[in-house]
Parts: structure tokens; sequence; C-alpha cells
């Protein structure tokens, strides 16, 4: 009879286990994919994938941009030769639109697409986020660096991905996040530093891009078939466009915004 017993502990010890992880027992996981691995379907035919090019403008009387007040924080207003400004209207030349996430909308559930393992990298400095808007993939890892004196947080706000607030000291290892669902555009703050703002893009296909300061993009080994051309910007909102892709078609797209449709 008592030979039975060590087996009905190991039993219990894994039933428990199993009940606190069951309840929520201990650390919450992150919200991360994996890196290099691919969804399930089949590869895109090179041979027969085509593309989508084209440059985003804005028609009208661009907006003033103000000037950010750092005195708060004399550590980051010396790193700025001219005064900070704000960048949600920012263009290149011929009215050329930066910051502009372009990318397609469609059913791609029949292929297989590789997650990133590369990190997309933003950085604090000059109490400025830099790139002001990236663009990653779902799962793709998300490197945050601060290169600044002071202490920053990066305080990403989604609506369809898990929320986080993590403080950076000055010289400490970067953050490692990434999100598990498309969306865009996730707004991102600093709680201590209330003028620095940032857009992280979200995709869950290779299909994206965020403008330069050419306005412009280049989406690339598109299968053949209808999808939609997604155009999203902070100040003037989204445009969309059908476009139909032949096979080894190359098509060019051109869109552009109204200066009078942004809210003040």
């Amino acid at each position: 009879m008592m030979k039975g017993k060590p087996i009905f502990v190991v039993f219990g010890v894994v039933a428990l286990a199993a009940a606190i992880v069951s309840c929520g027992g201990g650390e919450q996981p992150k919200e991360t994919g994996v890196p290099g691995a691919a969804s399930i379907g089949k590869p895109i035919d090179k041979a027969t994938a085509g593309s989508v090019t084209g440059t985003i403008k804005l028609d009208g009387t661009p907006p003033k941009m103000k000037v950010i007040n750092m005195a708060a924080e004399p550590a980051c207003a010396k790193v700025h030769t001219q005064p900070a400004m704000t960048q949600d209207a920012v263009l290149g030349k011929n009215s050329a639109l930066q910051n502009a996430v372009v990318y397609l909308k469609g059913d791609f559930s029949a292929y297989a697409f590789e997650t990133p393992a590369t990190p997309v990298v933003i950085d604090q400095s000059g109490c400025m986020y830099s790139p002001h808007v990236i663009g990653v993939g779902v799962g793709q890892p998300l490197r945050v660096t601060n290169s600044d004196p002071v202490t920053h947080n990066i305080h990403p706000m989604p609506k369809n991905n898990r929320e986080w607030n993590q403080s950076q000291v000055p010289g400490s290892a970067p953050i490692m996040e990434s999100f598990a669902r498309e969306e865009i555009a996730i707004p991102v703050k600093c709680n201590i530093h209330p003028w620095m703002k940032s857009y992280v893009a979200v995709s869950s296909t290779p299909y994206f891009q965020v403008t330069g300061t050419d306005g412009s993009f280049n989406l690339t080994n598109v299968p053949p078939g209808a999808y939609t051309l997604a155009v999203w910007h902070e100040r003037y909102g989204m445009k969309e466009q059908t476009v139909t892709i032949g096979a080894s078609e190359s098509k060019v797209v051109n869109i552009t915004f109204a200066a009078t449709s942004a809210a003040d």
C-alpha cells in the first residue's frame, strides 16, 4: 500500500501547478511572436509577383509646426542646434508627405510570411522619439533605446494589443518588446515628457512602408490579386484606393491628402 503513495503525491503536485497556472498565478507572458517563424501557407511565386509604387503628397498650404518648449529639461534642449518642432505634418520637396504608413489590405491567408528577426529600433534622443513613425511586423522585435542623459519611459497605447509602460534610465539596456496583432497605428507617449509622441504601425504582412522625405513607397513581391492600398497619417487620417495587380505587373498609385482635411 505504501508503494503507491509517491505516485499520488506527484500527480497531486502536477494538478496543483496546473490549477495555479489556470488561475493566473505567476507573471503574465509577453505577447511575443517567434522571429523567423513562418505562417501556414504557400510561398509567394516570385515569377508572377508584382509591385505597387507611388508617392504620397499634400495638396494645399501645410500647417505651421509648433516649437516644443523643453525648458523643463535643459539637457535635452541643448542637444538641438535649432528649436525642436512638432512632427505631426512634415513635408519634403514637391509637397511630399513624410511619416505616412502605406500598406496593402486583402486576403493573404493562402500565403506564408516569415516573421522578421531583425529588430526595428526607436531611440529616445533629445527628448524626442526617433523615428517619429515606425512600422513593424506582427511578432517582430521592437528595440527601444535611450541616448539621453535623462530618464524616459515609453508607453504604447494600443487598442488591439497589450498595453505596456516601462521606464528607461540613462545607460540602461534596450527594452525589447513585440506586438501580437496587426494595428495601424499605435500612439506612443512618454509620461515624463508630455511633448514626446510617436506611432508604431503593426502589420501582419510584409506589404507596408513608412514614407520618408520624398514621400515615396515601393511594395514588392505582391501576389496577383485585387487589394486595397491604404494610407494612414496621424494628422490627415486614412485614404484608400483599390488596386488590381496582374501577373508580374507593376502599378503606380499616387495618393494626395488635402491640407484642409486635418482637424486642428
